[in-house]
């Protein structure tokens, strides 16, 4: 049985920083495209980053150069580094892991077959 559990999520000023947990179990996320979404109340959900491994990750233009995709694989736990946050950040942060056999990385999220139960993250002005 697949699962996904975020953490670190919370509330801050704009400016800080949080860095988000996902630790996976019954998959290795140094196995298969990962990715972090989010959503605003009211708006669709929308990509943030995602990738193979921290090399070769991909990010929204709205998050690039301020957060950072990474793993650890010995704890088999995806992390996502939020640094100088703004409002616009507010948002429920949730983990996907894409395991299809080919190894297909996607920003899609309608293709992401596991997903976490979400962690809430409030940037205040």
């Amino acid at each position: 049985q697949v699962q996904l559990v975020e953490s670190g999520g919370g509330s801050v000023q704009a400016g800080g920083s949080l860095r988000l947990s996902c630790a996976a179990s019954g998959i290795a996320v140094s196995a298969y495209c990962m990715g972090w979404f989010r959503q605003a109340p009211g708006k669709d959900r929308e990509w943030v980053a995602y990738g193979h491994s921290d090399v070769d990750a991909t990010y929204a233009d709205s998050v690039r150069g301020r957060f950072t995709i990474s793993r650890d694989n010995a704890k088999n736990t995806l992390y996502l580094q939020m640094n100088s946050l703004k409002p616009e950040d507010t948002a429920m942060y949730f983990c996907a892991a894409l395991t299809v056999p080919d190894g297909y990385c996607s920003a899609a999220s309608h293709l992401y077959n596991y997903w976490g139960q979400g962690t809430q993250v409030t940037v205040s002005s």
